[in-house]
């Protein structure tokens, strides 16, 4: 697969690769860089001055040249402190964004079968929390780590300047500081995985519940899924806690090693300065300098352990950056002039389980077809189908005698209306729903007659803002007719060339159906159309009636031939007569 990186578990080259594909702007964290390394010179300058400056008040003197000097280096530190870390911020801000950007875009172009196998929830993980990691990483902890890194190394040169007898003590403590932070590193990689795996889990289940809230207050659900989420909490806290652990090991025996270090120094120096070895500025420089590394090496342990949480939300980012887009075919367009055949095909949402078993049937253009038969027979997949959603397993789908997957994508679709049972409303007003997919808005007159020839331009203009009112989520706001005339109206504005209704009447009452069945006739006028419909009455004039039971189409004909031959259309009929006279 193009850019897949196969690297051992914990491998850092990933992330350099993300790195590189996000467009870090080097020469922004090159000049973020050197603002770091000159607030660390400033600071490696202080000590010196500040030791000067103390001799001189030791001996009851004072230069105002001096005082000038170590203000400066103050001011100095504080400038390029503050404007490395606006720079490095905004770095890792607009490398999070182009990342983020990048991974919404791909997502995007994902086969429904990517999002069949995961939450909504725990992709929208994926793009927000997990790109978070990083950008903490860049913008809080890069510089710090490398300007703390030249920090130490010149406190130590000036250290061995001025007693190199105290920088022993350091050598000692580095190593011993070393031991402790790389093996719990590898730890925190480990926990950072699941935290985040666990929180993944965590926003999908949330996702999920708020989207359907009316189902769980009308079966009293509270209870159940506030101990599902109850649970989900307490696993999050037990790897918080797994975490706080590393880092209640890590920082406090750094500091302990460092704090004894200073200890020794401090008491070794007081000596050294009673006995005229050394002056009490020079001391209060080497104790500076000791801090100077003290606070990299605490920060140089939060930079590793941060650096394994980018690792691990790295891995994340790149699962679902290896996975396959869509394939968009050609240049080739859809000629829906042409016939559209099913030849053998079969298909399985999981290999153990097929949907599809070698069906084989051909649509003329131009003529209506209905697909009838028991629920999970299989018709709404052969509608995926036709879509593109899936891909068959065997057989093949032709457009005259071109496989459909050869043929461009968006081409594809764009000439395809598709009004399910669903009915698909976006939280928005209702002329962007009608508009959804256009690039430019339509003008006022069309996005009206499409809503006139859908039987809603009536009841929208009864609403409070017309065709701005805003519907609410998933279309809240309307009742089921008045969102599938919506649907309707945003079929017909489309425009397509094929048209698939899945079972689009359903769950409607009497009033709503006749104005949605008229409706249908006017969007199907010239349209090769395909149907599924539970009630048969609605697809008795079909010029050909597919019955599917179990994966296979198992009759074909009109009304009247499948009535007087079919024995499955014949009880279906049947019942639904019965039910109807009742």
């Amino acid at each position: 697969m193009k850019n897949r990186i196969e690297t051992k578990q914990g491998s850092p080259k990933p992330f350099w690769y993300l790195l590189k594909q996000g467009k870090l702007n080097k020469s922004l964290i090159a000049f973020a860089l050197i603002l770091g390394l000159i607030e660390s010179g400033a600071g490696l300058i202080i000590p010196l001055f500040a030791k000067d400056f103390i001799d001189l008040l030791a001996h009851g003197g004072m230069k105002w040249q001096q005082i000038f000097w170590l203000l400066s280096a103050f001011l100095i530190q504080t400038a390029a402190g503050g404007i490395s870390f606006y720079l490095m911020s905004y770095a890792g801000e607009a490398l999070v964004a182009q990342i983020r950007s990048r991974l919404w875009n791909h997502i995007l172009h994902l086969p429904v079968s990517f999002f069949d196998r995961y939450e909504s929830g725990e992709t929208m993980s994926r793009i927000t929390q997990d790109t978070a990691v990083i950008k903490l990483l860049i913008s809080n902890h890069l510089v710090t780590f490398f300007s703390g890194i030249v920090s130490v190394i010149g406190s130590i040169i000036l250290l061995i300047m001025i007693d190199w007898r105290i920088t022993l003590f350091i050598f000692l403590a580095v190593p011993a500081a070393m031991l402790i932070i790389m093996p719990l590193g590898r730890k925190m990689h480990q926990i950072s995985l699941r935290t985040q795996d666990e929180l993944a889990k965590f926003s999908g289940h949330l996702g999920r519940i708020l989207q359907d809230i009316r189902l769980v207050k009308s079966y009293n659900g509270q209870h159940m899924e506030a101990e599902k989420g109850d649970q989900e909490i307490k696993n999050l806290m037990t790897f918080g806690l797994k975490e706080a652990k590393v880092y209640a090991v890590i920082s406090p025996m750094i500091a302990t090693v460092m704090m004894l270090v200073v200890v020794i120094i401090v008491g070794y120096g007081g000596a050294q300065v009673a006995s005229g070895h050394l002056t009490a500025g020079e001391l209060a420089a080497i104790i500076i300098y000791i801090f100077q590394i003290v606070m990299p090496f605490t920060a140089t342990a939060s930079f590793f352990t941060t650096f394994q949480k980018a690792l691990g939300a790295t891995e994340r980012i790149n699962e679902i950056f290896q996975e396959q887009r869509e394939l968009l075919g050609s240049q080739k367009e859809p000629d829906f002039n042409q016939t559209l055949q099913f030849k053998h095909v079969s298909f399985s949402y999981h290999q153990d389980k097929p949907v599809l078993k070698g069906i084989h049937f051909t649509i003329e253009p131009g003529k209506i077809y209905a697909f009838v038969g028991p629920s999970g027979g299989g018709k709404t997949t052969i509608f995926s189908l036709i879509e593109r959603f899936y891909l068959p397993d065997e057989g093949q789908i032709l457009l005259g005698n071109i496989p459909i997957h050869e043929i461009d994508l968006q081409k594809w679709r764009q000439a395809i209306g598709y009004v399910s049972q669903d009915i698909p409303i976006l939280s928005s007003t209702i002329r962007e729903n009608i508009c959804y997919g256009f690039e430019s808005m339509p003008e006022h007159e069309e996005i009206e007659q499409a809503a006139r020839l859908a039987n809603a331009h009536e009841f929208i203009q009864k609403l409070p803002n017309g065709y701005e009112t805003e519907v609410g989520e998933r279309g809240i706001k309307l009742s089921g007719g008045q969102r599938q005339r919506i649907a309707i109206a945003r079929a017909i504005l489309k425009n397509p060339k094929l048209l698939l209704l899945d079972e689009a009447t359903s769950n409607l009452d009497s009033d709503s159906e006749s104005l949605v069945q008229e409706a249908l006739k006017n969007v199907m006028k010239g349209r090769t159309t395909l149907i599924i419909a539970h009630r048969l009455s609605t697809v008795t004039d079909a010029d050909t009636i597919f019955v599917v039971e179990d994966g296979r189409i198992t009759g074909q004909g009109n009304h009247e031939l499948l009535l007087a031959t079919h024995r499955l259309y014949q009880k279906l009929v049947t019942h639904q007569f019965s039910q109807g006279k009742r």
